[in-house]
């Protein structure tokens, strides 16, 4: 089965799509038009042949990833009328304070939480991590779960919704329409939702492997291997893609249930954004394939 190379995310009243070689992002303005914006981001896979090796991939694809979003962000918050005003360097100001809140959400607080269980239970260091990784995933869905109760999140989830129905639609080798996308599932086993699961529970393992030290050194220790955790989980969702096996169905189902909470069912005027982010994305490709042919 020939691995998919196409993914993306919701964005300020609009999708990004990516592909092996190019981003499109479409954004819906407030007089109605489509505004798109396409480009060839240099990745860092590109430029240093060390990230083209298994898991070191995954951390580079990471890394990539939070920049392109960055960037597909800021051109829709600027597009939308949504955030005129923002500028590059306050998006990625909260860029980082989000990432330092799930660092210290479900790395930090997990491993705290597991010494005040431990003070009242003797377990094994096993036990210990696999507690440790229980909390820390039941944080995981409290926060999702929260979030996706606050009204104004409705659109964005239902933008998330219309990029999958579009990559489903795609992948199912059918036109790209509004009735043909409408039909497909909201739900896609490669979705970012997904991947974070796969990191929390490949977490447990790859923790369990140090043993149970005192807090302050599990708690380097843990910041330390994300890199090796992200770019595990990268590979476990990179397989999962590329094979139909049961077994892969059952590794990627708990995340899929998960994408309830984070997609909605889109109305045809946000698909149409999918789609038109998907389509940008099909011709910048076909244009480099043609100079590279050339």
């Amino acid at each position: 089965m020939a691995e998919p190379t196409f993914g993306g995310q919701a964005v300020m009243e609009g999708v990004m799509m990516r592909g092996k070689n190019g981003v499109c992002v479409a954004v819906r303005r407030q007089d109605g038009a489509i505004s798109l914006h396409s480009n060839s981001p240099s990745l860092l896979s590109e430029r240093h042949r060390i990230f083209r090796l298994p898991v070191l991939r995954g951390s580079a694809a990471f890394v990539d990833t939070l920049a392109i979003g960055l960037d597909a962000l800021m051109y829709s918050a600027h597009e939308s009328g949504e955030e005129e005003e923002i500028s590059r360097g306050a998006m990625g100001f909260s860029m980082v304070l989000g990432i330092l809140l799930a660092i210290g959400l479900f790395i930090l607080l997990p491993t705290v939480l597991t010494r005040f269980v431990l003070s009242f239970v003797s377990l094994s260091p096993f036990l210990s991590n696999l507690v440790e990784g229980a909390i820390r995933i039941a944080i995981f869905f409290s926060y999702i779960t929260a979030v996706s109760v606050i009204p104004d999140m409705k659109r964005f989830y239902q933008y998330h919704g219309a990029e999958h129905k579009t990559i489903f639609c795609f992948e199912a080798g059918k036109p790209l329409t509004v009735e043909n996308a409408r039909q497909q599932s909201c739900l896609h086993p490669r979705c970012g939702t997904a991947f974070l699961l796969i990191v929390m529970v490949t977490s447990i393992l790859v923790f369990s492997f140090f043993g149970w030290p005192n807090m302050w050194i599990r708690l380097g220790t843990r910041l330390l291997l994300l890199p090796l955790v992200a770019g595990l989980a990268y590979e476990v969702i990179r397989a999962s893609a590329r094979s139909n096996h049961p077994l892969w169905r059952v590794v990627t189902w708990p995340g899929l249930m998960l994408q309830k909470a984070t997609t909605r069912e889109p109305d045809d005027s946000q698909i149409e954004i999918a789609i038109a982010a998907l389509q940008g994305v099909l011709e910048l490709e076909d244009d480099m394939r043609s100079k590279e042919n050339a």
